[in-house]
């Protein structure tokens, strides 16, 4: 006798109100839907494994005909899940969330993948437009009824401060490599195991150069070489227990790392990204609550912080972004975006002789130096 189909509510729903009604969205597929009552008052009979005919006797008023489209329906969805089919994998990768979800799993997918603009420069002018029209957000807070003391002079001076002055975001590299030596050196000082102590019954415990959160370590450090002296290019893995290099993907040239960030044709010629993931499964067998999500956030902030500071050390010209293709980054380290998620990046290249580089806004002006690209061998593969 065949056993009868049975569904239940997917455990990765998430419902909210816009202008066009209510959306319930399965932040796991990212699967999302406008949902009226009856679809709402289904999810509610579906906790638990359910039949159609169960559901009719729940639902006396619609017609069966009626209910087995619907149930069809949001099984399509991803609203629900059969007792025929198979879990589908991101589904099955975010229940080792546990706790965290649904707080820290919807803002993991709906902050993932934000769409290139089409047109950079068009949202250029919107953003000038708006500026001239409504002002920008104030710089600075003061509180005018309040006495202000004056500080003393900061020190300054000395090695650690200089290179903390000096550190600045840049984007443009010359076309030298980068030595195998200060790469070695960014890897080891900003995510190297610099000590192991005893943590009793909770084992060994690693200690690196940025804080972690109950020295859970979740970060995992990848590297995109495309021009290091005495490295192949391609895609890395970096053990910071015993400082060395595992080779994931063969070849790296400018279009590939024009592809991990996109529309920032400006890091092309960099000699290497430095790709920061987290295993969550370190911070969430200690930290079993949503609010833990933020911590390893933190990490990867203060993590890249550290970096940007060594390569100004070094003499190198650092970078970081948070514009990178997530999901593209996770197939070419692959990985599943959910046990180990891609979080954060940075890059680096040579200074290019005689630029003292610091951020500045785009203009209009052709002689802009970022107007002034020049086309790399790598552009003409």
């Amino acid at each position: 006798m065949k056993a009868r189909l049975k569904v239940r509510r997917s455990g990765h729903l998430v419902s909210y109100w816009t202008d066009e009604g209510m959306v319930i969205t399965n932040y796991a597929t990212g699967a999302a839907v406008i949902a009226d009552a009856l679809v709402s008052h289904v999810l509610g009979y579906c906790s638990d494994w359910i039949d159609a005919q169960q559901l009719r006797e729940r639902l006396p008023g619609i017609p069966p005909a009626t209910m087995t489209r619907l149930v069809k329906s949001m099984i399509e969805q991803q609203l629900l899940v059969s007792s025929n089919g198979e879990t589908e994998p991101r589904m099955r990768a975010l229940d080792t969330w546990h706790a965290w979800n649904p707080a820290a799993g919807f803002f993991h997918f709906s902050t993932k993948d934000v769409a290139r603009a089409r047109d950079p420069e068009h949202r250029e002018r919107v953003l000038r437009q708006s500026a001239r029209a409504q002002g920008v957000p104030p710089a600075r807070k003061t509180y005018p009824r309040s006495r202000s003391l004056a500080l003393p002079p900061p020190r300054t001076t000395g090695a650690f401060p200089e290179v903390l002055l000096a550190r600045r975001t840049w984007r443009s590299f010359d076309s030298e490599p980068v030595t195998l030596d200060d790469i070695s050196t960014l890897l080891n000082l900003t995510w190297g195991v610099q000590r192991v102590v005893d943590g009793g019954e909770l084992g060994p415990v690693r200690l690196k150069t940025s804080p972690s959160s109950g020295a859970r370590q979740p970060l995992e450090a990848y590297m995109l070489v495309r021009a290091v002296d005495g490295l192949e290019p391609g895609l890395y893995h970096y053990s910071g227990d015993d400082h060395s290099l595992s080779m994931i993907r063969k070849g790296a040239t400018g279009r590939t790392i024009q592809r991990y960030v996109p529309g920032q044709w400006w890091y092309e010629t960099a000699a290497a990204l430095f790709l920061m993931t987290a295993v969550f499964a370190r911070t969430q067998w200690r930290y079993p609550f949503a609010r833990a999500y933020r911590s390893v956030l933190f990490e990867a902030g203060h993590a890249c912080q550290t970096f940007c500071l060594v390569a100004t050390w070094l003499g190198l010209a650092p970078f970081c972004t948070g514009r990178f293709a997530d999901s593209h980054v996770e197939r070419q380290l692959r990985i599943d975006g959910i046990t180990e998620s891609f979080l954060y990046g940075a890059g680096v290249g040579r200074r290019p002789p005689g630029v003292a580089w610091a951020p500045w806004a785009l203009d209009s002006s052709p002689s802009h130096p970022l107007r002034r690209r020049r086309r790399s061998s790598d552009d003409q593969e």
